[in-house]
């Protein structure tokens, strides 16, 4: 055999991991351009508001994907020794603190009116800031195939690979995620409506779009930004925090994980099989995140958090528990809403956004439409879900599983809220597909 066709066929078994990486990808696409529409009239009328905004999902799969191609290709990251990955891991994210740090000081000399030619002032930093760049788009594809690797590693130890390997393969791409436009009728509480449109809109458009949607349509909006989206590859959002980007990698991938199976089919099926979706995957995600960390980077393994707060000296206030806070807050709005003062509690809602502004929480708006997308994400009791059941359903479930494997085995098996209940209220370990 040719040293050609030896060199060649070393290239074989990536090429294949790339295709399926392709057909899961065009799968994935098809079903989340299929499972994205709310009602088609209430749709389009929101549309009329955001089509020029939208975002463009897939365009940026395919870019994306391109890119993974590339990186599953050439697998570089596995002839590094394990130490040496989690140091260039760690390299990237002080290259992103530092390309924070220069562009910071490049506006101020930007802001400063006593600078009169700016371009010279800054010329040093601009230059400075054109190399960190460099490096970060030659360091960016070799630390986030670091990082698959090393929750596909955690997922596997925690049981759910199959074959020794995570189904869907774990990828993800770091860029700006589009922000999403939540709609809420203002009566009640209730996502109808989640479309994506561009980052980085100026505040004052996204104000105007807002108060368009809210005045034409007599409902609630918000925009609101998240951190990452379950793609394929999903999208994460650029991070210096090595805790929160693997517990979001993970979580984001515990998304893929349940859209073969009917839990994730069926995310858009009502409100509360997606905060079954989204609780499972925020349960996931930090269990997973913890993994990584611990085995990885056990230096940034944050300190315990104490059961109960410690109690307050005498004489001092006790600490602001925002999600005891935000837990009374919508208790309060629920029954404003259910005795039909919907003013009332509209007032009600500003009046707490102050308060919590007071407490050093910067939050721009609260809303139904608030409630109706950060409640779903109900993995710690208290909070923005308020008394609803859902969210407690699913902690219950996971306390009552041997595993996270189990757990997540369970309940991506399930495709209503129903099952889930009769799953916690039996308290049986039997699989879930046995529940009618």
């Amino acid at each position: 055999m040719s040293w050609h066709l030896r060199a060649l066929l070393r290239y074989v078994p990536a090429l294949r991991r790339a295709l399926r990486l392709l057909i899961y990808v065009l799968a994935v696409v098809l079903l989340f351009t299929q499972s994205s529409l709310p009602p088609a009239d209430q749709q389009e009328r929101i549309r009329a508001f955001t089509r020029d905004i939208e975002f463009d999902y897939v365009t940026w799969t395919l870019k994306a994907f391109g890119v993974k191609f590339g990186q599953t290709a050439l697998g570089a990251h596995a002839f590094l020794p394990p130490a040496t990955r989690s140091e260039l891991v760690k390299e990237y994210l002080e290259l992103l603190r530092q390309i924070s740090r220069v562009e910071s000081q490049i506006e101020v000399i930007f802001a400063d009116p006593e600078v009169k030619d700016v371009l010279s002032a800054s010329a040093e930093l601009r230059q400075r800031l054109a190399e960190l760049n460099t490096r970060r788009r030659d360091l960016e594809p070799l630390a986030e195939s670091i990082l698959q690797a090393q929750v596909s590693q955690a997922a596997a130890q925690l049981g759910l690979t199959l074959g020794g390997q995570p189904i869907p393969p774990v990828l993800y791409h770091t860029t700006p995620p589009p922000d999403a436009l939540i709609v809420s009728p203002r009566e009640v509480i209730r996502q109808d409506a989640d479309i994506s449109i561009q980052p980085g809109l100026p505040l004052e458009k996204i104000t105007e779009l807002e108060q368009n949607v809210d005045r034409s349509l007599n409902v609630s909006s918000l925009v609101v930004g998240i951190g990452g989206i379950g793609l394929y590859p999903t999208m994460v959002m650029q991070t210096t925090d090595l805790n929160w980007l693997s517990e979001v990698v993970a979580h984001e991938w515990v998304h893929n994980f349940l859209t073969l199976r009917p839990l994730g089919l069926s995310y858009l099926e009502s409100p509360e099989l997606r905060t079954m979706n989204e609780t499972a995957a925020s349960i996931a995600g930090k269990e997973i995140g913890s993994l990584v960390i611990a085995q990885y980077y056990p230096e940034l393994t944050p300190p315990p958090v104490p059961a109960t707060p410690p109690p307050a000296a005498p004489g001092e206030q006790p600490a602001f528990d925002f999600r005891k806070e935000m837990h009374q807050t919508r208790l309060t709005v629920d029954q404003l809403l259910k005795e039909g003062r919907v003013e009332e509690a509209e007032s009600y809602m500003e009046a707490r956004r102050r308060f919590f502004w007071e407490n050093g929480y910067r939050i721009r708006k609260i809303n139904q439409a608030y409630f109706a997308f950060y409640g779903a994400y109900a993995d710690e009791p208290l909070g923005a879900a308020g008394e609803d059941p859902v969210g407690a359903a699913v902690r219950q479930l996971r306390a009552q599983s041997s595993s996270l494997a189990q757990f997540l085995n369970r309940i991506s098996w399930m495709w209503t809220y129903e099952q889930l209940k009769e799953a916690v209220t039996s308290g049986s370990s039997q699989p879930v597909s046995a529940v009618r």
